[in-house]
């Protein structure tokens, strides 16, 4: 049972420019523009890195719609719809499913967390209110639970869940969920530092905070691995190691938001309980932009 393919290559979990009065649409377009004309494979709109959890109610929908408006049909376009509130993740899905979204991206419950039960009957009812594919979010780092391999492979069963973006690093617990799961999920890494790894397991491609900064490179990666350049491929991810690594030496999104900022896409701006990154980091991330070619 084969199932569908939202993007192959690199999607950008896409940071949301704001302000202290609210979203930057202005801004929003620009950097919805770029990534696009960048090459991107797909976008994903109000995830973790879009500072999701922290958008209102009318801001996540307005930002939703107003991507969907901006991108139309150019790239696929992956709505974050993920919450510990399940009542709600299904009125955020029904809702992107509706203004025409290509995929849900739905997180693991944060805070509340859940037994494997509870994992599989949560995303199996937010599946049943989807009319679109459905991509299963595991960070443990984040949410505090981990998907296991046979809750992956008891949620490969349902039509409507096509895949996985996979953050445990645990690379073995990835080998074993592919070898459960087969062609019926879909699997992208997490991790801008294992994408090369990833593909390696069978992965198409990755849901990044890398391509916020380097979309075209990022594809690029992608593309030498599916083209049989693997020591390309791995080459450019040690190339941009030390970029990836200062991305992710805060809690994401403050160094990306910063990145992007320093690109002239947003403002250097995140909401509470974020920070904004603190200087001495700040220098090491612009530093690393510039030793990719970046002018900032």
């Amino acid at each position: 049972m084969k199932k569908p393919v939202v993007f192959q290559g690199a999607a950008t979990a896409l940071v949301t420019p704001l302000t202290a009065e609210g979203v930057d649409y202005p801004k929003l377009r620009e950097l919805l523009e770029w990534q696009v004309a960048e090459g991107i494979n797909a976008l994903v709109i109000c995830g973790t890195s879009g500072e999701g959890s922290t958008l209102s109610d009318e801001e996540h929908r307005d930002v939703l719609k107003f991507a969907k408006d901006v991108v139309g049909d150019r790239v696929p376009l992956i709505a974050g719809t993920g919450s510990n509130d399940t009542a709600y993740a299904i009125d955020l899905t029904k809702y992107a499913c509706e203004i025409g979204y290509d995929a849900m991206l739905v997180v693991t419950p944060y805070y509340n967390k859940a037994t494997q039960k509870g994992l599989i009957e949560m995303f199996t009812t937010i599946a049943d209110a989807s009319t679109k594919p459905v991509i299963l979010y595991n960070v443990p780092s984040r949410t505090g639970v981990n998907i296991e391999p046979a809750t992956y492979a008891a949620l490969a069963e349902h039509p409507m869940i096509c895949g996985i973006k996979e953050a445990n690093s645990n690379i073995a617990k990835i080998v074993e969920t592919m070898a459960l799961v087969g062609d019926k999920l879909t699997l992208y890494s997490g991790n801008d530092d294992q994408i090369v790894p990833l593909l390696a397991c069978g992965g198409k491609g990755v849901i990044s905070v890398l391509s916020n900064v380097l979309p075209k490179e990022t594809v690029e990666m992608c593309n030498k691995y599916f083209a049989g350049d693997t020591e390309g491929a791995f080459k450019m991810q040690c190339e941009m190691f030390d970029l990836i690594k200062a991305l992710f030496c805060e809690v994401n999104p403050i160094p990306a938001k910063a990145a992007v900022a320093a690109l002239g896409y947003c403002e250097n701006y995140v909401r509470l309980p974020l920070t904004k990154m603190e200087p001495e980091h700040e220098k090491v991330l612009l530093d690393c932009m510039r030793a990719q070619g970046l002018n900032v």
